[in-house]
């Protein structure tokens, strides 16, 4: 089992791989090269008390998803954010790649809208195969933006730098939220593919009965199933149906609890743990949430 290794600052991380100091405790700009793409990380597994967005530029070989080629070439973006597990392999035969990593720590952004608001920039929580992939202006447009970001902490502090080093990094991140946009849009046809294999997967999961056994269907459930994160699922379905996974796991809910209500004269409550809810008091809560009625009145009326 390899060693866990937790780095909690941008400082101490630096030092660690000998590194240059950074030329701001809170916020620095990596420019990979060789030194930088040639480190050793071992075999261990390292915890960073920052957020870091990667790009890799100059990506070569093709790169496939399921039956398709990803929609461009020329850069990857990886986000990460504090408290997430990593670990790093070494391809010899690949060649050195271009691009920047921008580390930032939780503590920049605390006190700032950002701060309150970073979380809705969900690719923080995507895995590394759900990357983020550029064309050639894209990539341009955000390394214009990192290197404000490094020219603002490198000249001289006065009291517009915090605010304009916040603002740009924002913008960065609002940029990237347009593109994961357009790359949702692109691959439509695949999105569709995985819409239609996660209702079926929801339909058989009732279908066996597997929420006597296992309760709920779980958004990281699902997507485990599906191969990806609960958070790239849940936006892709947001993209496509305009609905979250969470949203469509409650509306499965509604429509099997509706059908069973009106075909069966089961007790409510036996419904209830039919459909994995450990206390049928909650099954009751979501269904007049949804319906504006509970399930007795419903089926009273029905």
């Amino acid at each position: 089992m390899s060693d866990i290794i937790r780095f909690e600052t941008i400082t101490q991380t630096m030092d660690a791989f000998g590194l240059p100091k950074p030329g701001h405790p809170l916020i620095y700009l990596i420019h990979v090269d060789e030194q930088i793409a040639s480190l050793d990380f071992g075999e261990a597994t390292y915890v960073f008390g920052f957020y870091q967005i990667s790009l890799k530029a100059n990506v070569c070989g093709s790169m496939l998803y399921g039956r398709n080629t990803y929609d461009f070439q020329e850069g990857t973006v990886i986000f990460t954010k504090p408290g997430q597990a990593m670990s790093f392999t070494i391809n010899s035969e690949e060649t050195a790649s271009e691009g920047w990593s921008l580390l930032f720590h939780p503590d920049l952004i605390r006190r700032s809208e950002l701060g309150r608001n970073i979380d809705q920039y969900s690719f923080f929580a995507y895995e590394s195969h759900e990357a983020l992939h550029l064309s050639d202006d894209e990539r341009n447009t955000l390394t214009e933006i990192a290197q404000k970001i490094e020219m603002e902490y490198s000249q001289n502090i006065d009291r517009h730098t915090q605010k304009l080093i916040i603002s740009n990094l924002e913008l960065l991140l609002d940029y990237c939220t347009r593109y994961y946009d357009r790359q949702f849009y692109v691959r439509t046809n695949l999105n569709q593919d995985i819409v239609t294999r996660f209702e079926s997967l929801l339909k058989a999961y009732f279908d066996s009965e597997q929420s006597l056994e296992s309760g709920l269907p779980t958004v990281k459930y699902c997507g485990e199933q599906l191969n990806m994160s609960s958070s790239y699922l849940s936006d892709l379905l947001k993209k496509e149906t305009g609905r979250t996974a969470q949203q469509h796991i409650q509306q499965t809910l509604i429509d099997r609890a509706k059908t069973q209500l009106l075909a069966t004269r089961e007790q409510i409550s036996q419904i209830a743990y039919g459909l994995g809810f450990e206390y049928p008091q909650h099954f009751s809560k979501m269904f007049k949430a949804h319906t504006g009625m509970s399930p007795a009145q419903y089926r009273q009326i029905n």
